[in-house]
């Protein structure tokens, strides 16, 4: 079994920083991209950015320049570095990982439960 927990979310002005978590943890054999989405009040999950096993990193466009992901693959854990938050960030944000829990398992998405982000204008 394998599970995502993030933390860090909250409520900021806009201008301001937070920093969101992800640790995975159980039984895992190699994680593949590990990553973030956000889903606001009626619209659809999107990606926000993701950083894949060979160091590649992809960003939203309406994020770059403000958002820094990382990854400590030591720990199992991804970093989301928010700077110049905007109330348009405003949503649930999720952890997203593509692993494997086995060497002969296939590659499959798991989820964390989501940490919510508030940006007050």
């Amino acid at each position: 079994q394998v599970q995502l927990v993030e933390s860090g979310g909250g409520l900021v002005q806009a201008g301001g920083s937070l920093r969101l978590s992800c640790a995975a943890s159980g039984s895992i054999f190699k994680i593949n991209h590990m990553g973030w989405y956000r889903q606001a009040p009626g619209k659809q999950r999107e990606l926000v950015a993701v950083d894949t096993s060979g160091g590649h990193i992809n960003y939203a466009e309406s994020v770059k320049g403000r958002f820094t992901i990382s990854r400590d693959n030591a720990k199992n854990t991804v970093y989301l570095q928010m700077n110049s938050l905007e109330p348009e960030d405003t949503a649930t944000y999720f952890c997203h990982a593509y692993l494997q829990t086995a060497w002969y398992s296939g590659l499959r998405d798991y989820w964390g439960q989501g940490t919510q982000v508030t940006v007050s204008s």
